[in-house]
């Protein structure tokens, strides 16, 4: 938070903008609202996100006031508008002010420290770091179908056939077939003829169903190695009396 130098009452704070709250953006404090330990400003978030840049170096100066200014749509001193001046901040219960700028007390009232890059905290410093979340998704990677197309293929198949030929056959002359051989004249010119007969082959074709076909799916599961960047933090400790350490 920061406070006007003249009137020391509270006209900015800074509020986490950006991927993981990496940077810090100026917002006036006018029109906001407390709600116990809760400050809602009076901006839209994408305004507060495109405020300029600025250091919390602990002071504004004019040029940083006039941007700042310029950019929430403020006449610059205009009356009521907002100032530059030290850290300011709202003042909840609980919270008290020490050296410009207001810290979280415990029980006994006592400050407990601060984070100098973002909110107040207490003595002890959070590490975080990124782990993979790997899952999995499902999605179309090829189609296949079934077609059916006529082809001609040429089959040989033996057949046996048949025919007649001619045979001669002689019988004697018996009392048997006597009448039958002197019925006629004794001597004459006769001419006898008999069919013969021959079987050829005949080519038809005839359709039968012979199996049914169908397409199916089958899970096949197989084992794939993914790969991604993590970030992790790490806790420098920087003393004066002791070589630095890495946790």
């Amino acid at each position: 938070m920061y406070y006007d130098d003249d009137t020391d009452q509270p006209k900015w704070i800074t509020v986490q903008t950006g991927l993981f709250g990496t940077h810090e953006s100026f917002v006036p404090l006018q029109g906001a609202e407390l709600g116990g330990d809760r400050v809602t400003v009076a901006y839209e978030k994408a305004a507060v996100k495109d405020a300029p840049r600025i250091a919390q170096d602990g002071h504004l100066s004019p040029e940083e006031e006039a941007q700042l200014y310029r950019h929430y749509g403020f006449d610059h001193g205009a009356a009521g508008g907002p100032a530059a001046g030290g850290r300011e901040s709202v003042v909840p219960e609980g919270v008290g002010r020490t050296g410009g700028r207001h810290e979280l007390a415990d029980e006994r009232g006592t400050a407990r420290g601060h984070d100098v890059s973002g909110p107040n905290t207490d003595d002890a410093m959070t590490r975080s770091e990124e782990e993979l979340r790997v899952g999995t998704e499902t999605r179309e990677a090829g189609r296949a179908r079934l077609r059916k197309h006529v082809v001609t293929e040429h089959q040989q198949v033996n057949v046996p056939v048949s025919h007649e030929e001619v045979r001669v056959e002689r019988e004697r002359i018996t009392d048997a077939n006597r009448g039958a051989a002197t019925d006629g004249p004794a001597i004459s010119e006769e001419e006898h003829e008999v069919t013969l007969h021959a079987e050829r082959p005949v080519v038809d074709t005839e359709a039968h169903p012979v199996e049914r076909v169908r397409l199916g799916t089958e899970t096949v599961t197989e084992q794939e190695t993914v790969g991604g960047e993590v970030r992790k933090e790490e806790i420098e400790v920087d003393d004066a009396t002791r070589d630095r350490r890495r946790d």
